[in-house]
């Protein structure tokens, strides 16, 4: 048996639920998630969430995409497979340019996509917590 005590709270209103989540933060309590069916403006700011950092790791992702890229593509055309292709550079960087796009787009999008599921406990085989039937409903 769990230890773990949660109070579940059903609203009709989206002003209700603000109203609510002031007044049990301003009672101590820590609110743990909040679900509803629609975006509701400031909720985060009145949970007290911190700003995301998925950004950060997107930069990350794609740098390293980029790095991937442009390293992999210099080591093949300027080192390791020399080929003239009419008169060009081996060290070609505007024909470059398409490819280093595509894998920083491509490492950002897979990486913060990995990121966010990880984060959030979610993904295949992963059993969430079935609170009440209305909590998938319009409440």
């Amino acid at each position: 048996m769990s230890t773990h005590k949660y109070i579940v709270g059903i609203f009709e209103d989206d002003h209700d639920l603000l109203h609510a989540v002031t007044t049990v933060r301003q009672a101590g309590y820590h609110i743990a998630d909040a679900f509803t069916p629609f975006p509701v403006h400031g909720l985060e700011h009145r949970m007290g969430l911190r700003p995301t950092k998925l950004h950060t790791a997107g930069f990350m992702f794609g740098a390293t995409g980029m790095t991937l890229a442009l390293s992999m593509m210099t080591f093949i055309s300027a080192f390791n497979y020399k080929t003239n292709f009419g008169g060009k550079p081996f060290w070609a960087f505007p024909a470059f340019i398409p490819i280093t796009f595509e894998m920083t787009v491509l490492f950002a999008a897979i990486g913060m996509t990995v990121t966010f599921y990880v984060i959030n406990g979610l993904g295949p085989g992963v059993v969430n917590k079935h609170l009440d039937d209305r909590i998938t409903d319009d409440k």
